[in-house]
């Protein structure tokens, strides 16, 4: 499943839906099956766990499948995101790495996250929580053959909600900015 990152990778490459999935193709041998089904985990860090759990279960119905404390000053808690995914959350005794703020494609390896929505409806109810936490703004992209929600939680940490488009358009990909035309009012 492609990921809004990958989408804007494509566009700011200049390829196309279609080179891309050429150039997949041809660097892939004959009947080599995929080795992978998807991220098991993303690990963070906060400086207060309780919030953050808080957020992940009342946008998203995260559910927290248990907590560690390994040493003193650490402790590890587990929020289940999806069916096999999960954020593993530290939080480190006078860590202020969670403070530190970046704009986009200046935070290291890892931007952001990006989170599949089971459905457009999920989407829908999940971009309207978000709203309501003041979490993200209105605006939804079109990259084409997927929407985007970006977001960010209580701790700063950006991340995107993405659904397969129903209005999209096979071969066709939209730059970042791109408005969905369903989500524009007016």
């Amino acid at each position: 499943m492609r990921t809004a990152a990958d989408e804007e990778g494509r566009v700011r490459e200049g390829g196309s839906e279609q080179a891309a999935a050429e150039s997949d193709a041809a660097s892939k041998e004959e009947g080599d099956p995929m080795l992978l089904n998807g991220f098991n985990h993303v690990a963070t860090l906060t400086n207060d766990t309780e919030r953050l759990v808080s957020f992940y279960r009342e946008v998203f119905g995260a559910e927290v499948d248990g907590t560690m404390s390994e040493a003193p000053g650490l402790r590890l808690t587990f929020i289940r995101v999806g069916e096999a995914a999960e954020l593993n959350v530290f939080e480190v005794e006078g860590n202020t790495e969670v403070a530190r703020q970046t704009p986009m494609f200046g935070r290291g390896r890892i931007d952001h996250i990006g989170l599949q929505a089971a459905s457009l409806e999920a989407f829908e109810e999940i971009r309207t929580r978000l709203i309501a936490q003041g979490a993200a703004d209105e605006f939804v992209t079109d990259f084409g053959p997927i929407l985007s929600v970006f977001f960010r939680d209580p701790d700063g940490l950006e991340g995107e909600v993405c659904v397969a488009n129903p209005d999209a358009v096979p071969g066709v990909s939209n730059p970042p900015g791109t408005p969905a035309a369903r989500y524009v009012s007016g």
